[in-house]
């Protein structure tokens, strides 16, 4: 099968399309033909990428590419609830092989049927952003109807979930983001929307019951003094800065892959509650480019199958 591929550490410039050998499924597992993955940018850096879970170095090429939408296209032993032929979607394991790919292995687990009323291309964008603001804001924060959440990076993958979720839960929703994004979140469903290039959101915001924040670094710090008293913070932008801080390693996350959670996602998509945003197409053989592409909001994703925006 083609697939992309990572025989040395760097950036986007050390992605090659080759022929490798394709996965077979183990037991709970499925075998996927991938139609869309998503891209993230920062993965090729990430420990998982290059290391098993032992600490070992992985064997080469290393796969990257964690999130897709795609349809089975064989099953491994134990697996009951999905058959050959059903569009899925969902997360594979951060330490294997990832889906960009003509295939690529999961965990039945880790899979739910894709929402019906969007494409592959639409689908592969969701899993880990959609995931990600669904644990930060529902499992972690307990956002209520009523409450009052500040979201930053609110035009990024996660933050588009993020702002629609906090929205469908009831929320009163603010956000930060760049002037050419104002209106975008605004779309989203937020009250209310801060240029962080041109106010501090501090001097406009106060008393939110929760944060999420998808930036870090100073935003981060910030975010603190805007909380009221018994308020929560969550991030996914900690890593690495000041992990001495209790307050800060408390309110870190990673998102974990989850199948009731992708169908209960699944569901909100296909009742008009929750949209996906893709800021950018590239076919499979342009992998490079398309983790170089920084789009202006929205999620990049590589098509793998000719007509892969299909249904």
């Amino acid at each position: 099968m083609k697939a992309i591929c990572l025989r040395t550490r760097g950036g986007p410039e050390a992605l090659a399309y080759e022929e490798v050998p394709q996965p077979c499924p183990g037991d709970s597992e499925v075998l996927v033909r991938v139609h869309a993955a998503g891209v993230i940018h920062t993965e090729l850096s990430w420990v998982p990428t290059w290391t098993t879970r032992t600490g070992e170095p992985r064997p080469l090429p290393v796969i990257p590419g964690h999130e897709f939408s795609g349809e089975i296209a064989a099953l491994g032993a134990g697996v009951r609830d999905v058959g050959v032929g059903d569009r899925v979607y969902g997360l594979n394991d951060w330490y294997r092989d990832g889906a960009s790919a003509e295939y690529c292995v999961a965990r039945v687990a880790d899979v739910a049927h894709k929402p019906a009323g969007v494409d592959h291309v639409h689908a592969a964008a969701i899993p880990i952003s959609a995931l990600t603001a669904w644990q930060g804001l529902v499992e972690r924060a307990g956002l209520a109807a009523g409450q009052r959440v500040l979201i930053h990076g609110a035009a990024g993958g996660v933050g588009i979930f993020a702002v629609q979720l906090a929205r469908w839960r009831g929320a009163r929703v603010a956000g930060t983001a760049s002037a050419a994004n104002l209106d975008f979140v605004r779309s989203l469903g937020a009250d209310e929307v801060i240029d962080y290039q041109a106010e501090r959101f501090e001097d406009i915001i106060r008393d939110v019951d929760v944060v999420f924040d998808t930036v870090g670094g100073e935003t981060l710090e910030r975010s603190w003094g805007v909380l009221k008293p018994g308020g929560k913070l969550v991030t996914v932008a900690a890593t690495g800065e000041r992990t001495t801080d209790e307050r800060i390693r408390a309110a870190f996350f990673i998102v974990a892959p989850s199948r009731t959670q992708l169908a209960e996602i699944a569901r909100l998509i296909d009742g008009g509650a929750l949209r996906p945003i893709v800021g950018a197409v590239f076919p499979l053989v342009e992998a490079r480019q398309a983790y170089q592409h920084k789009p202006i909001r929205g999620k990049v994703v590589l098509r793998v199958v000719d007509g892969g925006g299909a249904t």
